[in-house]
């Protein structure tokens, strides 16, 4: 049950007064949520203020800076009868001799005439510019006389809107949002909160929505990191309850003496590199202790993790059960069926692909044998969790690019067998503070090194301008029989961003190569694309020019270039997971970057990094700093949980503080039941992880 107090911030949005149905629309797309509620809406962070303690006489103004200065009325100037488009103007003075023109379009004249009659004075706030050489103030935030600019906030903040959402509404709501504000009980731990000097939630709450300096609204002022460390602090106690909920149901020990491991690795063309052996001993050991594993794999492009995954799976089936791999894609699922496949016949492993193209015969074919036990490791898509499904005795889930997939599909796979042990792979490094964040349920391995035989990359950056020479360069490596990528940001022309599209390049470049170009992106069926990569793989088609479908797990080792077309508009991993697609075989790789001119100062960083490293660790660290962790995870698409409130580049030094506390609070009181715990339910229910809760419940 929630608690009772936390009701009036429950409530829906409609609830306050001035917001009705229409405007309900409008902050479902502002907040993020069909439904919003009085708590959405409170942590909707300001993005800065509008400062009115600056006063200037209209001779000190400086352009382009929100000013209020208080002026008398001296003229009016409505728009000409035949010209109703045109601006009116009303011309304001003080003492200094200076004038200020009030410029308004779309006006009622009487509308204007009340709100600035003639030789009064009026307290005008807004921005303030130099137009023809004088100075003007274009549609004022605010026109009041003495007694209303006695009333006015000298500071106020400003928010992140959507189309429809004025300023002034958005206020209103807050204003009333913030009288909801009930007793809360102090969650965090006294000496903490003393010696960070942070103020109570609700006082954080009242400081940052009526600030009385423009610092009140940092990221990094005390009001703010509050609120951030709370939210740090109910991601990590919930992180903390599932994996205290994972590790009270009893495991299953696999225990096996390697005989199937040993013929995996025999059948390698090479040796394991030290990470590789490292986290094979690790998920081995996990495997055979009866406690459930839940262990993350992240390793850098190329850096081998298909095959640990193999070899962890070798370990369950020598003790007689079955493991699962599922991946995001049907071209990944195809892509580790290809490399596994060799290795499990050598190892007498049967292995089976199951995706939603399978219908009918073949389809309850696979599933029969897979019930019955015939089958000892299934690769597939989301597919393998459909209710029909059913596992003889499924030991280990292996779960690829765990960030396209929600925890919900994650358990929905564990609960086709008793007590699954998890393996997520992920070929995206991720920082440490985002390991924290979103796999803090997880134990982790590395793999830092590449495999032998993996050639450096020549990364090389172009201006789009040179487009030309790059496709004679192309022809040329075409010509003696290389293959290359390229890869296009776009499917379809976008009015609003005049990208080079996918389809036009591929007709450019197959005009002048014939039928040795081909096409694959992400609206093509998945037969048709399968078709185009199977024929790149084979050699039949030379250049393949793509979108970011083949950003993860295609190998194709023949190939050693990679043009990436408006490099300025992709992400710093993406680009370094787009260039990890060469590089793969013998022969020497380049990659080049084309870019727009002139690049953006971050855009300009990004391509620096690329170029001087190929270690997907320090690209992570370096995109974390540039983009901030919703991008970097994708989770703005993947529906793992962006943060509201906290800003990883300036609170993340507080997530280890989170942490430790979190396991702290649960080694004393793990049900949550004292004082403090009872608080703590709160906070889980302020930032939406009530979830949680329910495992306490569920035991």
């Amino acid at each position: 049950m929630r608690p009772l107090s936390l009701n009036p911030l429950f409530a829906a949005l409609t609830s306050l007064p001035g917001v009705g149905p229409k405007l309900e629309v409008l902050y479902a797309k502002l907040l993020g949520r069909e439904q919003p509620r009085v708590i959405d809406l409170l942590l909707h962070m300001p993005s800065g203020t509008i400062d009115r303690r600056a006063r200037p006489r209209l001779n000190e103004v400086l352009p382009g800076q929100v000013v209020t200065v208080d002026v008398t009325v001296l003229e009016h100037r409505p728009s000409p009868p035949n010209r109703p488009r045109a601006p009116y103007r009303v011309i304001t003075g003080d003492d200094t001799a200076a004038t200020l023109t009030l410029t308004f379009f779309h006006a009622r004249r009487d509308y204007l005439e009340k709100l600035l009659p003639i030789g009064e004075k009026r307290y005008v706030s807004g921005t303030a510019e130099f137009y023809d050489g004088n100075l003007q103030m274009v549609h004022p935030d605010r026109v009041v006389d003495e007694k209303g600019f006695a009333n006015l906030p000298l500071v106020e903040p400003v928010y992140p809107l959507t189309e429809g959402l004025g300023l002034g509404i958005v206020r209103k709501a807050m204003d009333g949002a913030l009288s909801r504000l009930p007793d809360l009980p102090e969650w965090q731990d006294e000496a903490w909160v003393s010696r960070e000097r942070f103020p109570p939630f609700t006082e954080a709450l009242e400081q940052l929505h009526r600030p009385l300096e423009p610092s009140h609204v940092a990221p990094e002022s005390l009001a703010w990191t509050r609120l951030a460390f709370d939210e740090l602090l109910a991601g990590q106690l919930a992180l903390a309850l599932v994996r205290a909920h994972m590790r009270r149901q009893a495991g299953r020990g696999s225990s096996s003496e390697g005989h199937l491991r040993a013929k995996v690795m025999k059948a390698l063309p090479y040796a394991l590199t030290h990470s590789q052996q490292l986290a094979v001993n690790d998920i081995v050991n996990d495997l055979a202790l009866p406690q459930r594993m839940l262990r993350l794999l992240q390793g850098d492009v190329g850096s081998g993790k298909t095959v640990v995954a193999l070899i962890a799976a070798a370990s369950v089936i020598e003790a007689g059960r079955q493991a699962a791999i599922m991946a995001p894609t049907e071209i990944l699922a195809r892509q580790h069926l290809a490399t596994i496949a060799p290795l499990a016949e050598a190892a007498g492993i049967r292995v089976a692909l199951l995706t939603g193209r399978d219908r009918g015969g073949e389809r309850e074919t696979i599933l029969d044998r897979l019930v019955l036990g015939d089958i000892d490791l299934l690769i597939g898509t989301h597919a393998l969790f459909q209710e029909d499904v059913a596992f003889h005795d499924l030991a280990l889930a292996i779960v690829d690019e765990q960030h396209r997939f929600g925890v919900h599909q994650r358990l929905a796979l564990t609960n086709k067998g008793e007590a699954v042990d998890v393996l997520v792979l992920t070929a995206t490094p991720i920082p440490r503070t985002l390991v924290l964040t979103y796999f803090g349920d997880m134990d982790v391995s590395e793999l830092r090194e590449k495999p032998a035989g993996r050639q450096p990359i020549d990364t090389r950056t172009i201006p789009l301008s040179r487009v030309g020479e790059v496709e004679d360069a192309v022809g040329r490596a075409v010509d003696e029989g290389k293959r290359a990528y390229w890869v296009c940001p776009l499917v379809e022309e976008s009015e609003k961003i005049d990208l080079a599209a996918a389809e036009e390049r591929y007709a450019d470049l197959r005009r002048r190569f014939g039928a040795k170009v081909d096409l694959v992106h992400g609206k093509m069926k998945s037969a048709d694309k399968d078709a185009a990569m199977a024929r790149f793989a084979a050699g039949k088609s030379q250049l393949l020019v793509a979108t970011t479908v083949i950003e993860v797990g295609v190998d194709v080792p023949e190939a050693t270039i990679m043009v990436i077309e408006h490099a300025e508009r992709f992400g710093l991993a993406q680009l370094h997971q787009l260039r990890g697609r060469v590089g793969r075989g013998a022969g020497k790789s380049t990659c080049l970057l084309l870019y727009k001119a002139p690049l953006g100062e971050t855009a300009k960083a990004r391509l620096a990094i690329l170029r001087e490293t190929e270690d997907g660790f320090r690209i992570a660290e370096e995109d974390l700093k540039l983009r901030g962790e919703g991008d970097l995870l994708g989770t703005r698409q993947s529906g793992l949980p962006g943060f509201h409130v906290a800003r990883i580049e300036t609170h993340g030094k507080y997530l280890g503080a989170a942490r430790d506390d979190a396991a702290l609070v649960l080694s004393r009181d793990p049900n949550l039941q004292d004082a403090r715990g009872q608080a703590l339910r709160h906070l889980l229910y302020l930032f939406g992880k009530d979830e949680a809760i329910k495992l306490i419940r569920a035991g």
